[in-house]
């Protein structure tokens, strides 16, 4: 199987954008943008996002306790990319409160899942990461930012969508 016409394929799914932030073991934060989110549960509350095993930032998810999920903001592009690329130095100069386990939450997001990891399941190159949602917060008014065929997708008011941004 082609895995570039695989990736394309797959990028036909118009997804939510979300930045997931937990600490590592000497209490750095960490973060990276995903799209792979979904529900999971109701009863009881889990969600799972998936992150690739050789990922600089696998190693603190699968040891973490608790962990967030960001659901971004359509004003959020800036932050989504800063969070995409590989950095040591992706939290200097964003502002951040603590959550559960003193994980990172950022303000002005759509909606915000603090979680305790449930548990963690090999899937081929990726981990499903598994969470209870401990608590959440929703902002009603906040459109999303969404990704569509490798862009950034900006909602407007009254579900018309901008033509798609360039990465």
């Amino acid at each position: 199987m082609d895995t570039k016409q695989f990736r394309n394929a797959l990028g036909s799914f118009a997804t939510g954008v979300t930045i997931i932030t937990t600490r590592d073991e000497q209490g750095g934060a960490i973060g990276v943008t995903a799209n792979s989110f979904n529900s999971l549960s109701l009863d009881p509350p889990l969600v799972l996002w998936s992150i690739g095993v050789k990922a600089f930032s696998y190693p603190a998810f699968a040891k973490a306790k608790h962990f967030a999920v960001h659901v971004l903001a359509a004003d959020q592009q800036a932050l989504s990319d800063r969070f995409a690329r590989p950095s040591t130095e992706k939290f200097d100069g964003v502002a951040f409160e603590h959550g559960l386990g003193e994980v990172p939450l950022f303000p002005g997001c759509a909606a915000v899942f603090e979680c305790s990891t449930e548990r963690c399941v090999e899937g081929g190159d990726h981990v499903i990461m598994i969470g209870r949602v401990e608590r959440f917060t929703v902002n009603e008014t906040a459109l999303p930012l969404m990704f569509y065929r490798g862009r950034y997708v900006i909602p407007e008011a009254g579900g018309i969508f901008s033509p798609p941004a360039k990465v």
